[in-house]
């Protein structure tokens, strides 16, 4: 643990609060009404729940510019009720118009399914991500480097997240109403504080597998 964290409290994290918001008042005495006024995100933002990626300050954004969804590994996929109800109303309420999946390497997620050990209720959720392995396992088969393994299922767990979004019926007819909106795979390193766009991304169905498409509305 650094020693910056042995000084986090639950009463020194009210006192930063108090201290960020006078910080912003004194930049900008109009910062809250603004804020309070309502949002108009033009990101959905879905990550991993990893304390280390924050996606407002590793985009140098501010409240009210990223609307975003974490859970354990950044995993989409179509039966979590939870992440699909963030897409609905990002889609279709806020009108975003981009929707990033951002994984990261050295994920404590990835690295637990690509073991054997039992972690507990995770273990269900992790599935997930060995089912990519699994639809891979040719080119992970090649990765003989443990940590190459592991930033390679990292990315390919961003991919698998951002082509899940694509195939929902929300985007898909959202597309067909003529909505501009864009799907893109990230990935996030934790140790050069950098971004990777990963060359993935759509922005209509015919970018949409034809075994996945839908009749839209």
């Amino acid at each position: 643990m650094s020693l910056r964290q042995d000084k986090i409290t639950y009463e020194s994290l009210l006192e930063g609060n108090k201290e960020w918001v006078a910080e912003k008042l004194k930049t900008d005495p109009n910062f809250f009404d603004e804020l309070a006024a309502g949002q108009n995100p033009p990101i959905l933002w879905i990550g991993c729940s990893d304390s280390r990626v924050p996606a407002n300050q590793i985009t140098n954004t501010l409240p009210g510019d990223i609307f975003v969804h974490r859970n354990i590994a950044n995993v989409v996929v179509h039966t979590d009720m939870n992440m699909l109800s963030v897409l609905d109303y990002s889609v279709n309420v806020l009108k975003v118009k981009h929707i990033i999946v951002c994984g990261h390497y050295g994920c404590g997620g990835v690295a637990a399914a690509l073991g054997t050990k039992q972690v507990g209720l995770i273990d269900n959720w992790l599935r997930n991500i060995k089912d990519v392995y699994r639809t891979h396992e040719r080119e992970m088969s090649t990765l003989k480097d443990p940590t190459r393994r592991a930033e390679r299922l990292v990315e390919l767990n961003a991919i698998e997240g951002a082509n899940n979004v694509m195939n929902t019926s929300i985007v898909q007819n959202a597309w067909a109403g003529g909505q501009e909106l864009g799907v893109h795979a990230w990935v996030y390193s934790l140790k050069t504080g950098l971004i990777t766009d990963l060359k993935v991304s759509a922005s209509s169905a015919e970018d949409v597998s034809p075994v996945f498409k839908m009749d839209t509305k």
